[in-house]
């Protein structure tokens, strides 16, 4: 107790009420992320961020939480034939070697910089969603960029490939050191330099995305920069989500929904970048 607090067990000595809310807000992005096919870490890591989570324990905690939340989506695409061995050797390896060097070096970086940086990656999805609902205005295809490369099996040229594992590796670091997939940023990468077929780029960056938050975690949790209680709860409520939010999808107005996303990550991304200049 905290005089007419509740306290919650968990290495961040959070009070029940804000262990409640963080759980409340994975299950919610949760299933905002199945509606998208994204695992929307960058809007769950602000809020641990705001709740007073240091930051490597918070990014620690979140990319496993996102690994998570991107499993049952990686396993349906792979069973349908969605992931290209090909992709992920190019940009999938790198990405994971990546992801388990920044995870070791996510304490580097002085606080204030990591919070700066998380806010402009957020800041750059809200731009990315706002850009989807507009596009989708005026389509009824949810990939709008790559409408052209239907039935592609991509181009994988030398220049290509290594700019492409260029990327991945660029991605990876930067995902395992603040504790973010980064699916948002790979996935147009993959469609624009491999030239492949949206479907299977879709497919294949799930796939990637989980097995790199996985390593990510890795290096994160060697320095004990991990919640273990909150992964618990958080992880659990964002694995329902997201279960619960694919089964909707279709079913609801999902410009709306982007349209909301895209603010909420632009309000949010705002906020951090601000507070990360302060600090």
């Amino acid at each position: 107790m905290t005089g007419d607090a509740v306290t919650f067990a968990s290495a961040s000595n959070m009070l029940l009420w804000q262990a409640l809310t963080l759980t409340l807000i994975s299950f919610v992005v949760g299933a905002l992320g199945g509606f998208v096919g994204l695992a929307l870490g960058t809007m769950r890591l602000p809020a641990m961020l705001l709740m007073g989570i240091q930051s490597p324990v918070a990014a620690g905690t979140n990319i496993l939480i996102s690994s998570l939340a991107s499993l049952t989506g990686a396993l349906r695409h792979y069973r349908e034939g969605r992931v290209d061995r090909r992709i992920v050797m190019v940009m999938g390896v790198p990405s994971f070697a990546g992801a388990l060097v920044g995870g070791f070096a996510s304490d580097v970086a002085p606080e204030g910089a990591l919070v700066f940086l998380v806010g402009l990656l957020v800041l750059w999805q809200g731009v990315e969603f706002l850009l989807l609902f507009s596009n989708r205005r005026h389509s009824d295809r949810i990939h709008t960029f790559g409408t052209d490369l239907e039935g592609s099996s991509g181009i994988f040229s030398p220049n290509r490939t290594a700019i492409g594992s260029c990327v991945g590796l660029s991605v990876g670091l930067l995902g395992g050191t603040v504790g973010l997939i980064l699916g948002s940023i790979r996935l147009p990468a993959i469609i624009r330099i491999l030239r492949v077929d949206p479907r299977i780029a879709v497919g294949t960056n799930m796939f990637i995305g989980f097995f790199m938050g996985s390593l990510g975690w890795i290096g994160h949790a060697a320095r004990g920069q991990v919640d273990y209680s909150l992964l618990l709860i958080m992880g659990t409520a964002a694995m329902a989500g997201s279960y619960i939010g694919s089964q909707f999808t279709g079913r609801v107005p999902l410009n709306t929904l982007i349209l909301v996303i895209g603010v909420i990550l632009l309000a949010v991304g705002a906020f951090l970048v601000g507070r990360g200049a302060t600090l």
